[in-house]
């Protein structure tokens, strides 16, 4: 069954689940609705990492874009959160559904449509954004790697890889390999890789408790001309030490009732 929640920025007392109808060969969701009216505003796709995988939706909000709004960070966009029942983000498409189902439900603006995913999520953001590359405005896969054999649609999507040279479970290695096969075929005009040196595969998660990260995502846009990459924010390995260490902790009882759409 999936799952959708409406809450404002910062407030966590006063959340509201409604279970919708499946959509079908997808996987199960929340949808994080800011949308006051029906003003079009920017969609952020959050896909975690192995850990959260299974049938119990709320361990997607124990880290990550959902769980950042606990703490309070400002995240003015429609969230969506899947779920993987299994190892691995395999099927870009089941993820474009949910989105396309989303488009017809929710104000999201098309142009400005945007993935993050950390570790088994990095892998599968940078599926989804070389899969969908006229779709996603920016992409953000952290400490991840790639499924395709090819990753070419990088080259067309402003994309950010980071990884840290202490990870101990999914090699700096596997980003790397996209780096080398866009820089084979030239594709790197769009792309911004950054090792940050000592890094562990934990440390990453802060990430999503960085404003910086989401001002970096809402800058692009499909209409932008040229589609160039943004190079004025940075993440630093100070950045990643001023992010308190218990984020990842806090959860948030949540108020459910019926709803179909």
């Amino acid at each position: 069954m999936i799952l959708a929640f409406t809450m404002l920025p910062g407030v966590v007392n006063a959340q509201l689940i409604k279970h919708v109808k499946v959509v079908p060969d997808t996987y199960n969701f929340w949808v994080y609705d800011v949308a006051p009216d029906s003003t079009k505003i920017p969609c952020v796709i959050f896909l975690h990492g192995k850990s959260l995988c299974g049938n119990d939706l709320a361990l997607v909000r124990q880290y990550g874009c959902l769980d950042a709004l606990c703490y309070g960070i400002d995240i003015p966009a429609i969230i969506i959160a899947p779920q993987n029942p299994g190892n691995e983000w395999w099927k870009p498409s089941k993820v474009m559904k949910i989105l396309e189902w989303a488009e017809e439900h929710y104000p999201i603006d098309t142009d400005r449509v945007y993935v993050i995913g950390m570790s088994l999520g990095g892998y599968g953001a940078m599926d989804l954004a070389a899969s969908y590359p006229d779709k996603i405005a920016a992409a953000m896969p952290l400490c991840g790697g790639t499924t395709l054999k090819s990753v070419s649609g990088l080259g067309d999507i402003p994309t950010w890889i980071i990884h840290g040279s202490g990870d101990e479970k999914v090699p700096y290695s596997q980003s790397l390999k996209v780096y080398s096969e866009l820089t084979s075929k030239k594709l790197l005009d769009r792309l911004r890789f950054d090792l940050i040196m000592d890094s562990s595969h934990a440390d990453l998660a802060r990430c999503f408790y960085m404003p910086k990260v989401y001002q970096w995502l809402f800058s692009h846009s499909l209409k932008d001309k040229g589609r160039p990459v943004n190079w004025s924010i940075s993440i630093t390995s100070k950045d990643l030490e001023d992010v308190p260490k218990n984020r990842g902790k806090k959860h948030v009882n949540l108020t459910v009732s019926n709803y179909e759409k």
